[in-house]
C-alpha cells in the first residue's frame, strides 16, 4: 500500500471523527467529546505505525530486489517502452564489455552480430506483442567484437492501463554449453581413433544418399574394405603400431576420394567407401584400382616398415540391393570373395557370394565350439631320411572332425581362427596333444622318431610359449631335443629382435627350431643368421619346379647351399616324384617329406607306417 493512500486515508478518517465531535462539544458533553476524541488519537497511531511499517517493508523489497539486480548470474537488461536502455547490472558488463553508461539511453541493436536473421528478431517481437514473453537462442557481438551464442528471455511489464512499461531481459552466454553439444555430436558421429565417420553416421548418410539416388534415378557405391592381415601385425608388433597403421590408412582413404564421398570406419581394421553419383561400374572399379595401389604402399611406424594391402568387396545400388542392409552386406560378401580370392584385390558382388559369406559365419560358430566337443584331431606326416629312407620326425597338422561335413583340412578353417582369435586356444591344444602322442610313440618302442609342431605368431607374443613347453615336457617327461618347433619365414620376420630372442630361449632349453616356407617371404639374410635355427624347410613352390623349370632349380639349389653354408639341416616339403627326390638327395638335402612318400596319416597309422619304413 503506497504512503500517500495512507496519508489521505488517515485524512479521511480525521475529518469524519472531528464533523462528529463537534456537535458535541456545542451541546455541552465534554465527557462524550472526550472519548471520541482519545478515539481519534488511538486511530492516528494506528495509521501512522501503519504506514511506518509498510514503509519499511517497501524499502526491504526495494533493497532486496536491488540485490538481486545487482549480483544476478545472469546479464539483465531494462528497456522503456521505445526499447531505450533504461538500466543494466553488472553482469551485463562483463558479459558484454560495455560499462552501464555505454549503453543508458541507446537501443539494444548496438550488440547485434548480424547473424540471427530478421525473420528471427520479427518472430521474437510477434510472440512479445501476443503473449508478453520470449525465449531463445540468437547470436551477439561483445564490445571487443567477439561473437556468441547467448540464451535470452524477454518479458514485457504493464501498467494498470495495460500500456507497455518496460522490457525486462535477462541472458547469459552459452557457448561451453554450445562447445559440449557439438563435442557430444561429434562423437555420436565420428570414430575416435581415426576421426572418420563412425557407422551411425554411416547408417544415416548411406539413408539419405540411396533416397536422393532413387529419386534422381543414380547409382550409389559401397566399398567394403579389410587390411589383410592386421591381426598379425596388431598381435606381433602391439596395439600402438596397428593404432597408428589405422590412422595412417585413414588419412590415404580421405585423400584418395572426392570431399563428396563418404569415408567409415565400422571398428577393427574394417572401412567403407561411400560413391554418390556414379554413374557406371567401372567407376567404382576406377576406384578400387586407386585405393589397392594407395593403401598398399609401405607404411613408416615408428622404427618399423610395414606393407598391409586392402581385400576390397563392391556393391552398387540398386543392382546388388535395394536398401542399406542389403548393400553392406553384399559389399562384406564381395570382400570376403576378394580375400578368397588371393587378398590384395577386389571384387564386385555377385549372388553366389552370399553362400560363401553364410558358409564361413556357419564355420565361425561352429569353430567355438569345436575345443569343448573335442572335435580336432593330429595327423601326422613322416620326414624321411634321404640317406637312411627311415623316418626321422613326423609333423604335426591339425584337422577337424566336423559333425556335419566330416574330416576338414586347416586351410577351411585357420583362416577364421585366426581372425577370430581362435587360434591361440587351439595352438595350446595341438601343442598338449603332440607332446602326449610322442610321449605314446616312446612308450610303443619308437626311439628315434621327434615331433614337429607349428608354432604361430599369437603364440610367439602371448609370452606363455616357453612356460607351456616347459609344463608339457615336464607333465611328459619328455627330452626337449626330441620336439622342433617350426615358425615360418613371415612371422619370424614380423618382429625380429623378438624372435631371436625367443629362439635363443627354444634352444637353451634344447628344442630344435626349424624355419619353415622359406624363399617365400621377405628374409633378411642378416637376422637369418642371427636366429638360432637347426632346420631349414624348402618351400613346397621351389620343389615343384624341380624338372619343370630352370629358374626355380637355380633357386632350389642357392636355398640348399644357403643352407649348408650356414650348417641348418634342409628339408624340403611337398615332394610327390622320384624325380625329385632324387634331384634333392644328389645336391645334400638331408630331410624330405611329401605325397611321394606319404600323406598325414593318423596316429595308428604313422605308428605303423614308421615301423613299416624301419624295416
Amino acid at each position: 500500500m503506497k504512503r500517500k493512500t495512507l496519508f489521505t486515508l488517515w485524512v479521511w478518517c480525521a475529518f469524519f471523527l472531528l464533523a462528529c465531535m463537534l456537535p458535541l462539544y456545542w451541546l455541552g458533553w465534554l465527557p462524550l467529546f472526550a472519548v471520541l476524541l482519545l478515539c481519534l488519537g488511538i486511530v492516528s497511531l494506528t495509521v501512522f505505525a501503519l504506514q511506518w511499517q509498510v514503509s519499511e517493508w517497501l524499502k526491504e523489497r526495494v533493497g532486496l530486489l536491488h540485490q538481486v539486480f545487482e549480483h544476478s548470474g545472469e546479464a539483465v537488461m531494462i528497456t522503456d517502452p521505445g526499447n531505450r536502455i533504461l538500466d543494466v547490472n553488472p553482469t551485463f558488463s562483463e558479459l558484454t564489455g560495455y560499462a552501464r553508461n555505454d549503453v543508458l539511453g541507446k537501443n539494444p541493436r548496438l550488440l547485434s552480430s548480424g547473424r540471427t536473421s530478421r525473420a528471427e528478431y520479427e518472430a521474437m517481437w510477434a510472440a512479445l506483442q501476443s503473449t508478453g514473453r520470449w525465449q531463445g537462442e540468437i547470436w551477439d557481438r561483445r564490445k571487443d567484437g567477439a561473437v556468441y551464442p547467448k540464451l535470452l528471455a524477454i518479458s514485457v511489464v504493464y501498467d494498470e492501463v495495460g500500456a507497455v512499461q518496460y522490457h525486462i531481459a535477462n541472458f547469459k552466454d552459452i557457448s561451453a554449453e554450445k562447445a559440449t553439444q557439438a563435442k557430444l555430436e561429434y562423437i555420436a558421429h565420428h570414430d575416435m581413433l581415426t576421426g572418420l565417420n563412425n557407422r551411425f553416421s554411416l547408417d544415416d548418410r548411406l539413408d539419405h544418399a540411396l533416397a536422393v539416388a532413387r529419386r534422381e534415378t543414380h547409382h550409389v557405391a559401397l566399398l567394403f574394405i579389410d587390411l589383410d592381415r592386421f591381426k598379425v601385425i596388431n598381435e606381433t608388433l602391439g596395439h600402438p603400431v596397428g593404432d597408428e597403421l589405422l590412422i595412417q590408412v585413414s588419412q590415404r582413404l580421405r585423400r584418395t576420394v572426392r570431399e563428396s564421398d563418404l569415408v567409415a570406419r565400422l571398428g577393427g581394421d574394417e572401412f567403407v567407401v561411400m560413391l554418390t553419383g556414379v554413374g557406371y561400374a567401372n567407376t567404382a572399379a576406377q576406384v578400387a584400382e586407386k585405393l589397392l595401389k594407395v593403401l598398399g604402399e609401405a607404411y613408416v611406424l615408428g622404427e618399423h616398415t610395414l606393407y598391409a594391402t586392402p581385400s576390397i568387396g563392391v556393391a552398387i545400388f540398386p543392382n546388388d540391393g535395394p536398401d542399406r542392409e542389403t548393400l553392406m552386406k553384399n559389399a562384406e560378401a564381395a570382400m570376403y570373395h576378394a580375400k578368397a580370392e588371393g587378398r590384395n584385390g577386389f571384387q564386385f558382388f555377385d549372388s553366389r557370394m552370399n553362400s560363401v559369406a553364410v558358409e564361413r559365419l556357419e564355420i565361425e560358430h561352429a569353430l567355438r565350439q569345436a575345443l569343448g566337443a573335442d572335435e580336432f584331431v593330429l595327423h601326422y606326416q613322416p620326414v624321411i631320411d634321404a640317406e637312411s629312407g627311415a623316418v626321422a620326425s613326423v609333423e604335426a597338422l591339425i584337422r577337424w572332425q566336423h559333425p556335419a561335413r566330416g574330416l576338414l583340412p586347416p586351410g577351411m578353417f585357420i583362416g577364421v581362427a585366426e581372425e577370430t582369435g581362435l587360434i591361440e586356444p587351439i595352438g595350446a591344444w595341438v601343442m598338449a596333444e603332440a607332446f602326449r602322442q610322442l610321449a605314446e610313440f616312446r612308450r610303443q618302442g619308437l626311439q628315434n622318431v621327434n615331433m614337429a609342431i607349428n608354432i604361430s605368431a599369437v603364440q610367439i607374443r602371448s609370452g606363455e610359449l616357453l612356460a607351456r613347453a616347459e609344463a608339457l615336457i615336464e607333465r611328459f617327461e619328455l627330452d626337449p631335443s626330441w620336439l622342433i618347433f617350426e615358425i615360418t619365414e613371415s612371422v619370424a620376420m614380423a618382429q625380429p629382435d623378438e624372435t631371436v630372442r625367443i629362439l635363443d630361449q627354444l634352444r637353451a632349453m634344447g628344442i630344435q627350431v626349424a624355419l619353415d616356407d622359406f624363399g617365400t617371404g621377405y628374409s633378411s639374410l642378416a637376422y637369418l643368421r642371427m636366429f638360432a635355427l637347426d632346420k631349414l624347410k624348402l618351400d613346397r613352390s621351389f620343389v615343384t619346379d624341380i624338372g619343370q623349370n630352370a629358374d626355380g632349380e637355380v633357386i632350389c639349389d642357392a636355398t640348399i647351399g644357403l643352407g649348408h653354408a650356414l650348417n641348418l639341416e634342409l628339408v624340403a616339403e611337398g615332394v610327390e616324384t622320384e624325380s625329385q627326390f632324387d634331384y634333392l638327395k644328389l645336391r645334400g638335402c638331408q630331410l624330405v617329406q611329401g605325397y611321394y612318400f606319404s600323406r598325414p596319416l593318423p596316429a595308428e597309422e604313422v605308428i605303423a607306417f614308421i615301423r613299416q619304413r624301419a624295416a
